[in-house]
């Protein structure tokens, strides 16, 4: 090959790798192309998969393209973390995240499919919902006064569900039980779902509950709210006194969901989904729908959310050790 030949051919060469380079780049302003695949942990029809179809139905008219919600419920949400952790790094897929994937799992397991730390970018936070320990109108319990007495005069004896070992119901009630100083039974379901109908059929007296799974049961007077594990009175039961106002402010709980993608995704399109996700959150008619479904919408950039991730995991990973808590 001639010296003008080689030099042809290297030049073709350099200008083909810088085209591709530039594609590459160019790539995330044309985002998205396709329709996107939302991976919720739990079953459809679950608070989770309400937020998700609801935050999804209004990106999806504002990015122009199809959201499609894939639910894939099991393992605490295991298996839809590693499902999202090992998927092309594309921004085609993206996961509903919630403080069990990021910060329970990884001390209640010894060996999990996927790096809370490693394999997720954050986007952003979309809504938060306070528990709360409701009981069966037949358990005679009209209030926290009530509970607190009772819990006094048997302690160890009333059975309170939760919907599942490691959940956070199961560690609000564990959180609950020390800053109190009480003891209950605690009688784990594998989901809300099936708890909340035994407290309903007052097979048990009590359960530690997040207001998605239950407000059309407390708003048809099927259980009776006792006690709210939040900061404030939560707005849509704002007569329901909380542990602060008890004299136990580190009684805090909530559920709470982000939005993540994989690591590896392009920094632009993280940042244009959680610019549009923002936009999401703030839509009036998402906020009203979340509010009547008993979310609250809680709206917050990646670094925001990444701080949250940091203290939720300070707070709860000593419990979960101090406890002795595993699922494997």
């Amino acid at each position: 090959m001639t010296t003008t030949r080689r030099l042809f051919t290297t030049l073709s060469l350099a200008a083909a790798s810088l085209l591709a380079l530039g594609q590459a780049q160019a790539q995330p302003s044309s985002y998205p192309s396709k329709p996107i695949r939302w991976v919720v942990g739990y079953p459809a029809g679950g608070g989770t998969d309400f937020l998700a179809r609801t935050v999804g139905a209004q990106l999806s008219r504002q990015l122009g393209q199809p959201i499609l919600v894939d639910n894939r419920p099991g393992a605490g949400a295991s298996i839809a973390a590693d499902n999202v952790a090992h998927s092309p790094a594309d921004g085609y897929t993206m996961l509903s995240a919630d403080n069990g994937v990021l910060v329970y799992n990884p001390v209640l397991y010894k060996k999990l499919p996927y790096s809370a730390d490693k394999d997720f970018g954050t986007v952003g936070m979309m809504g938060r919902s306070p528990l709360l320990i409701v009981a069966s109108p037949q358990a005679s319990l009209a209030d926290a006064k009530a509970l607190l007495a009772a819990l006094q005069r048997s302690p160890g004896e009333l059975s309170i569900a939760t919907a599942g070992p490691g959940s956070p119901h199961h560690l609000a009630l564990e959180l609950f039980q020390r800053e109190f100083g009480v003891k209950m039974l605690h009688v784990p379901y594998k989901g809300g779902a099936p708890a909340l109908q035994d407290v309903m059929g007052n097979q048990v007296p009590l359960m530690m509950l997040d207001l998605p799974s239950g407000i059309s049961a407390v708003k048809a007077g099927k259980v009776v709210p006792l006690l709210a594990l939040s900061g404030e009175r939560i707005p849509q039961l704002p007569q329901l006194i909380t542990a602060r106002e008890l004299g136990h402010p580190a009684v805090e709980a909530y559920t709470w969901q982000g939005l993540v993608l994989p690591s590896a995704t392009p920094k632009e399109i993280g940042a244009r989904l959680g610019t549009e996700l923002q936009k999401a959150m703030a839509d009036a008619g998402v906020r009203q729908k979340l509010f009547d479904a008993g979310w609250e919408a809680r709206p917050a950039d990646a670094a925001d959310m990444n701080r949250l991730i940091d203290s939720e995991r300070k707070k709860w990973q000593p419990l979960i050790k101090a406890l002795g808590i595993t699922l494997d």
